[in-house]
């Protein structure tokens, strides 16, 4: 292998690296929102005295925003039991 070839080799393997970090890093802040967001509609549905359109709404955005994250609407609903 030539020096220019290791060069290059050695190019690529860090711009993987810092690509790797970096989803590493993307992945830990998506699950650190998630946390949040779960303790927050924990909150709204579960703790709060005054229910109403206001809680919806915000559950709704919760939910919104987890799609958006996720992909998934329904990442933070309890997934305790499976029917069928």
């Amino acid at each position: 292998m030539t020096k220019a070839e290791n060069r290059t080799a050695a190019r690529a393997y860090h711009q993987e690296r810092l690509r790797q970090r970096d989803d590493e890093a993307r992945a830990a802040a998506v699950a650190a929102d998630l946390d949040e967001l779960s303790r927050l509609r924990n909150y709204l549905i579960f703790k709060r005295r005054a229910h109403g359109a206001d809680a919806e709404k915000l559950q709704s955005a919760i939910d919104d925003y987890a799609e958006q994250l996720t992909g998934d609407r329904t990442a933070l609903h309890a997934k305790n039991h499976k029917c069928g």
